[in-house]
C-alpha cells in the first residue's frame, strides 16, 4: 500500500472513531430525558439537583471551543459532539429552572451566568493568545481537566455500589454508554496524535470497564443470594 492509500485508511479510521464517539455521546445526552419527564409531570424539581447539568454544560462549552478550528484544527467531531452536548444540557437547565423553587431557581440562573461568564473569560483569554500552539495547550489543558474530573464523578457510584453490594444506582447501558464512547474517543485521540483528547478518554475507558467488571460481579452475586431459600428448617 502506498503512503496516499495509508493515509486515506488511517484518516477513515480516525473519523469512524469520532463518529462513534458522537453516536454514543448522543445516547448519554439523552439518557437523563426520564428524569426531565418525571419533573414535568410533576411540575416539581423534587430533591433532584440542578449541578450536573450545569457541570456538563461548562464541560461541553470548554471542550467544543478546544475542537475549534481556530484552537484545535482538524478535530471538528469534537466540536460537533460538545455543541450537541451544550444544547441538551442547556434544554435541561432551562426546563429544570423554569420548574424550581423560588430559591432554586435563583441559584440556577446564578450558575448558569457563571458558566456562561467564565466560558467568555476563557474565549477572550485564549484569543489574546496569538502563538497558535500555546492557544491550543492552554485550552486543551482546561479541556483535560474538565473530562477528568467528569470521568472521576463515577467514582462515588463505584463507591456505593461495593458499600451496598448492589447495582441499583449504577444503570448498566449508562455505565455501557459512558466505555464504548470514551474507548471511541480514546481511539479518536490516539489517531489524531492529541494527548488532550486520548489521555482524559483512556481514564474514562479504565473507570468504564471497572463499573462495567463491578455491574457483573455485584449482579451475579445478587442472583446467587436470590436462589438462597427464604427459610432455613432447623432440625
Amino acid at each position: 500500500m502506498n503512503s496516499t492509500g495509508f493515509s486515506s485508511v488511517y484518516s477513515i479510521c480516525s473519523d469512524a472513531a469520532g463518529v462513534a464517539g458522537n453516536i454514543f455521546a448522543f445516547a448519554l445526552f439523552v439518557s437523563p430525558m426520564p428524569t426531565f419527564r418525571r419533573i414535568i409531570r410533576h411540575k416539581s424539581t423534587e430533591q433532584f439537583s440542578g449541578l450536573p447539568y450545569i457541570y456538563a454544560l461548562l464541560n461541553c462549552l470548554i471542550c467544543l471551543w478546544y475542537g475549534t478550528p481556530i484552537v484545535s484544527p482538524d478535530i471538528i467531531l469534537v466540536f460537533t459532539v460538545n455543541s450537541i452536548g451544550a444544547v441538551f444540557q442547556l434544554v435541561y437547565i432551562v426546563i429544570f429552572t423554569f420548574y424550581a423553587s423560588k430559591e432554586k431557581k435563583m441559584k440556577m440562573i446564578w450558575l448558569l451566568l457563571a458558566v456562561f461568564g467564565a466560558f467568555a473569560v476563557i474565549i477572550f483569554v485564549s484569543l489574546r493568545i496569538h502563538d497558535h500552539n500555546i492557544r491550543q495547550m492552554f485550552v486543551g489543558f482546561l479541556s483535560c481537566a474538565s473530562l477528568v474530573s467528569m470521568f472521576a464523578s463515577p467514582l462515588f457510584i463505584i463507591n456505593l455500589v461495593i458499600r451496598t453490594k448492589s447495582v441499583e444506582y449504577m444503570p448498566f447501558y449508562l455505565s455501557l454508554a459512558t466505555f464504548v464512547m470514551s474507548l471511541s474517543f480514546f481511539a479518536y485521540g490516539l489517531l489524531k496524535y492529541d494527548p488532550f483528547i486520548y489521555v482524559p478518554n483512556g481514564i474514562g475507558t479504565i473507570l468504564g470497564m471497572l463499573q462495567l467488571a463491578l455491574y457483573a460481579y455485584y449482579s451475579n452475586l445478587s442472583r446467587e443470594s436470590s436462589r438462597e431459600p427464604l427459610l432455613v428448617s432447623v432440625a
